[in-house]
């Protein structure tokens, strides 16, 4: 029984698998993001306007959505460096790699649609609070990683620099998400993820959960085009090695 448990561990950490299992997934997730976000973006803009707001708070169809994977691409990011460090897992550094692009466009998105959002609402564009600073240093250590990633030639060497800044980095996850609640600051606290449940309505609630799911099978698709993408170049890389050193 141990055996047959190892083995199973085995196949799942097998680049080669995981690319046959990408064949399909790939569409499957593209499919169902194209048609969560079709739907909730529909249902989304259909609502009725908000009372203080008007309807420009339709953007947090976007934004929110944005904000959380922001954060969980990280957290997985995190996991992954854990994995490449500790368990020497062979797709961890692929993840991690291939994830650092999106999760930094999904921040991009977050600041860009949040300063849409807070110019009409607010009266500015952007303010130094607790909130709005933790995210874009968020932004920012994404940039650092992918940049971090582009310094080495050898793909191993920098799995491991990028693991060690990716987990120095984690500490700046969970300041976004208790920021709130730590200092003075213009966000509003959490109203979804909360101990005693939401106290959004659930007009709003029910088209927001649906394009975070919507939004978060895109990044499905996109991270494991990306990292298909990676394994490739990876091999290309070696058969080119290998080629140069039976040239000599």
């Amino acid at each position: 029984m141990p055996k047959t448990r190892g083995m199973k561990i085995g196949e799942l950490a097998n680049p080669n698998r995981f690319l046959r299992i990408a064949r399909f997934a790939i569409p499957l997730c593209a499919g169902l993001s194209a048609l969560l976000l079709a739907y909730g973006f529909y249902r989304g803009f259909h609502t009725p306007a908000e009372r203080d707001q008007g309807t420009v708070f339709r953007i947090m169809f976007v934004h929110v959505p944005s904000a959380w994977l922001a954060l969980g691409i990280y957290s997985l990011m995190a996991i992954a460096a854990l994995g490449t460090l500790v368990w020497r897992h062979p797709l961890a550094d692929v993840a991690q790699k291939a994830a650092a692009p999106i999760g930094a466009a999904f921040a991009l998105i977050c600041l860009v649609t949040g300063a849409i959002w807070g110019r009409p609402t607010w009266g500015t564009y952007w303010e130094w609070d607790g909130r709005l600073t933790s995210m874009l240093v968020l932004f920012v250590i994404y940039l650092g990683i992918i940049a971090l990633w582009r310094a080495f030639e050898e793909p191993l060497q920098a799995a491991k620099a990028v693991a060690i800044l990716t987990l120095v980095g984690f500490i700046n996850v969970p300041i976004v998400k208790f920021s709130v609640d730590w200092w003075s600051t213009l966000h509003q606290r959490a109203s979804v993820f909360r101990l005693d449940g939401p106290t959004m309505h659930p007009a709003y609630l029910s088209p927001l959960l649906v394009c975070a799911f919507g939004f978060s099978f895109l990044f499905a698709a996109l991270l494991m085009a990306a990292m298909r993408n990676e394994l490739m170049r990876r091999r290309v890389r070696t058969l080119t090695l290998f080629a140069a050193r039976e040239a000599r």
